[in-house]
Order: structure tokens, then C-alpha cells, then sequence
């Protein structure tokens, strides 16, 4: 995580996050004190007296710091295209790995078809790259709440299969490159 401090940070107001690797909400207090373990695709991962939390890059004055540069452009307004959905997917990833879920070759399936409210509805199939890792809701959850949050969109699923089973030789060139692997 290039340029984020590792010393302690505490918050000045109570903060939305999601618990790693369970993906449910929780609020952290004001005042407790955390650690920033990485930022990537708009999000902050910090490690707390309670465990690891991802929290959104726009709750990042809680923290005393400007949102990460890599957040989530605004989708444009219009009908939602395949590009829009995996532009979106891109900017999740794994708290532990510094490629998106994309890039590591986890989706396998995106889906987009009409949804409720004249909207759209996008089902993705993705795996993880082990199948006792423990980060799946988490990681699910975090692609879930972005894709609904594409003006257009107004339902997601996100769903984790085992078949076929991830290999390393389904990261993408780009992935290859971020992580060092020739």
C-alpha cells in the first residue's frame, strides 16, 4: 500500500465498515484506534482491537485523510452497459491481495438483464482463489453493494461457485505484472 501510514489512527465520528471476512455491517466507534493495512478500489482496509474492517474511501475524513485517488469513478448516466458492470468489479478486491477480483481471474460470469423499477440486474458466478478462504461474504458482499450502487442497477447477485476450480494461470497479464509473476 504505497504512501498510507501504518501508525495508529483514531476516529473522530462513528463509521460504517464491514467486517472481514464475515461482509456484514458494523459501526466503529469514535475513538477507537486503527491501523490502515491497505487502500485499494476506493476502500480502506484497517485492522482494529476487534479484527479487520473494510470502510469506504468516502468515510476516509473520518480518518483524518483525503478519499483514496482510486475510488470509483460516478458511472455515466444512461442505460447500463457490460463495460459499466465490470469497470465496477474492478474496483473490489480481495483485503489481502492487491489485485482486483477481475484481474485474478474470480468472475466467471457476469449476467446483465432487465430488474425490477425499469433497472437492470447483473448476477455474477465468481470463486475464490482457495476453497477454504475465509474472505468470500466479505469480498461478495463488497462487489454487491458497488454494482447497486451503478445508477441503473437496482438488483445484484453475486454468487460463489467452486466449478471449475481457480488456478493461477487465470490471472490476467495485467494481474501477472501487479503481483510479479512472469
Amino acid at each position: 500500500m504505497p504512501d498510507m501510514p501504518k501508525e495508529p489512527i483514531t476516529l473522530s465520528g462513528d463509521c460504517p465498515a464491514l467486517a472481514i471476512p464475515a461482509g456484514h455491517e458494523v459501526t466503529l466507534p469514535k475513538g477507537i484506534t486503527l491501523t490502515i493495512m491497505q487502500t485499494l478500489g476506493g476502500s480502506f482496509t484497517v485492522m482494529a482491537p476487534a479484527g479487520l474492517f473494510r470502510i469506504d474511501g468516502r468515510h476516509a475524513p473520518l480518518l483524518g485523510l483525503e478519499p483514496p485517488a482510486d475510488a470509483p469513478a460516478p458511472p455515466s448516466v444512461g442505460p447500463v452497459t457490460e463495460s459499466a458492470v465490470w469497470e465496477t468489479l474492478r474496483t473490489c478486491f480481495d483485503p489481502e491481495i492487491p489485485v482486483n477480483i477481475v484481474d485474478l481471474g474470480l468472475i466467471y460470469d457476469m449476467r446483465l438483464s432487465p430488474g425490477p423499477k425499469n433497472g437492470s440486474r447483473v448476477d455474477i458466478k465468481m470463486t475464490l482463489t482457495a476453497a477454504g478462504c475465509g474472505m468470500g461474504p466479505s469480498i461478495a458482499a463488497d462487489a454487491q453493494r458497488k454494482l447497486v450502487a451503478v445508477p441503473g442497477i437496482t438488483e445484484a447477485n453475486v454468487e460463489i461457485v467452486w466449478d471449475p476450480r481457480w488456478h493461477p494461470s487465470m490471472i490476467s497479464p495485467e494481474g501477472r505484472e501487479k503481483l510479479g509473476i512472469e
